[in-house]
């Protein structure tokens, strides 16, 4: 079908002159129908051609020399044409006639919507309505479920709490009675015979001092938090250690008065000092205390003005401290890296004596000896660490050897108790464990591990002369296996000389007569485990304090008023 551009209009009349009113006329019309809305309409090719040839037009193809319907040339576009014909009869629309188009403006279309339409399915509702009782149903048996479930687990936790105590009194009661056994082995052995120097003794189960023990309880104070303490009788007042709840665990001393109302007052340590491992009230001036501690510190407090006049930096970590029993201006220290330093508090600059000790382990106990059996000049200390317990003599800048005492093959030395009055000395001891381990198994203060009773040895040693020991008696006894215990030995007018120290089976502060540690007394305790025991001597008699979890006790002998 030939497309109507492909045509040129031949006519009477030039193009120039023709042209400029077809373009003016068409423009007004194409004006005209977008105004009122009509759809313009396009006649068919077969018209086109009648009316040309009405008009005596002659029509030429551009494509001259082609010829025949099926020519591209002469063909429309149906694209071009497509909606402006009938589909029916392919003729193009009119404006009259069979083939006329209504004309319509876009006021007069209006869109259709449908209403909504709505199916009510009684099946599927009763269905929904079956699923959601059953939803209603299954929730609350999941809740009957998960209550008791809930129960369950709270019964299984205080099923196996149970458990736990019943398994440590059964290892307590295997201990105790490895303990007895060991006593009905040895007893028949030693029946009759007094303890001779280095042998074994057995103690006197249940016997009594004169019909009733020497020490009555006289005081209990509720101490939050401590762990060590001391006593010093003449201006009536307790120092010890504090670890306060709720502030971050920051350290404090804490002074107490013995006389009512008990008035108490925290002191703050020094910056840096973290725990406090040892301290000690001055002995010939009540008013110094020497703490050593885990900060590398060693410091003087004045409970004058409750406040700290010296403070010394230590190469490690200090386990325990002494006061110089011939002075008050020479004070010890031992390391944990094994070492003892000697200050003079009259020089502040740098130690006056360093010692290596001959084994890198912990120097958990330190004491002075009276030098009245040394030569002139010279002064000596006693210390303890699990490979032992020495003695250094310090003489100028000469080289130090200790003197090593003997006390068998016992184990990992835990304690040492002295009594200067006496010369009395009560080693303890556990078996020993892998040396590798040891730096970790003795620092009992760093960790909350409570351990438990296993068998061990205390060992009676006795000071004659200069450097001279004589062991006189070693017995069983019930120690910890984490911590390390503290005990004393008292120097009792007309009591003689005893022992306090803690049975860990039992839970009891136990007092022995040396030399044959027998037990004259068992002091029921409120709490475990025992922290410090300590005993001080004064006019009106002696002083036995037993600080506990959280509790301090004190007992007096009956020469106190």
């Amino acid at each position: 079908m030939p497309n109507p551009s492909d045509y040129i209009a031949l006519g009477s009349e030039s193009e120039e002159e023709t042209e400029p009113e077809l373009e003016e006329d068409s423009e007004e019309t194409e004006e005209e129908q977008e105004q009122e809305g009509f759809i313009p309409l396009m006649e068919s090719p077969g018209v086109l051609a009648e009316k040309e040839s009405k008009n005596g037009e002659a029509t030429v193809c551009s494509n001259a020399g082609e010829s025949g319907e099926n020519s591209q040339g002469n063909e429309w576009n149906r694209g071009d044409i497509d909606g402006l014909f009938c589909p029916i009869c392919m003729e193009a629309w009119t404006t009259t006639g069979d083939h006329h188009v209504w004309k319509s403006t876009l006021k007069d279309v209006r869109k259709l919507f449908a209403s909504r339409v709505v199916a009510i399915d009684g099946e599927s509702q009763k269905r929904i309505q079956s699923l959601e009782a059953k939803c209603i149903s299954l929730d609350k048996k999941n809740a009957v479920l998960i209550k008791k479930e809930a129960e369950w687990k709270k019964e299984e936790a205080e099923w196996k709490k149970r458990e736990a105590l019943l398994q440590r009194e059964l290892h307590q009661l295997k201990e105790k009675t490895i303990y007895l056994e060991h006593l009905l082995d040895v007893k028949p052995r030693t029946l009759g015979h007094p303890p001779s120097m280095g042998g074994y003794c057995v103690p006197s189960l249940g016997s009594e001092f004169n019909g009733q023990g020497p020490f009555i309880l006289q005081k209990e104070l509720g101490v939050d938090g401590a762990r060590l303490f001391d006593i010093d009788a003449s201006s009536k007042i307790i120092l010890m250690t504090r670890r306060l709840q709720g502030l971050g665990g920051v350290h404090v001393l804490t002074k107490i008065s013995l006389v009512a109302p008990y008035t108490r007052q925290d002191i703050s340590l020094p910056t840096g000092s973290k725990a406090v491992r040892d301290l000690h009230i001055c002995p010939s001036d009540g008013s110094l205390s020497l703490f050593a501690s885990l900060g590398k510190k060693l410091s003087v407090l004045s409970t004058k003005i409750n406040n700290f006049i010296l403070a010394y930096d230590l190469p490690a970590p200090a386990w325990s401290c002494s006061w110089d029993l011939n002075g008050s201006h020479q004070i010890y220290a031992g390391l944990q890296n094994g070492s003892l330093v000697v200050f003079d508090m009259r020089q502040t600059a740098r130690p006056l004596e360093f010692v290596n000790g001959l084994t890198s382990n912990p120097v958990h106990t330190i004491y002075s000896l009276h030098n009245s059996t040394l030569p002139s000049g010279v002064t000596a200390v006693l210390s303890a660490s699990s490979a032992g317990i020495f003695q250094w003599n310090f003489v100028g800048s000469e080289e130090r050897r200790p003197v090593v005492l003997e006390t068998g093959n016992q184990g990992a030395c835990i304690s040492l108790a002295y009594c200067p009055s006496s010369d009395d000395i009560i080693a303890s001891f556990r078996p020993r464990i892998d040396n590798s381990n040891e730096m970790a198994y003795s620092q009992h203060l760093l960790t909350p591990a409570i351990g438990q009773g296993v068998q061990g040895s205390h060992v009676h040693l006795k000071r004659f002369g200069s450097n001279c020991y004589q062991k006189l008696a070693v017995t069983c006894a019930n120690v910890n296996d984490v911590r390390l215990p503290r005990s004393a030995v008292m120097n009792i007018e007309s009591h003689g000389c005893l022992f306090a120290s803690g049975d860990e089976l039992t839970g009891e502060l136990v007092l022995q007569e040396l030399p044959s540690f027998t037990v004259i007394q068992h002091l029921k305790l409120r709490k475990q485990p025992i922290y410090d025991v300590k005993y001080v001597h004064h006019v009106d008699g002696g002083l036995l304090g037993c600080l506990c979890d959280d509790i301090l006790q004190l007992y007096g002998n009956h020469a106190l008023k």
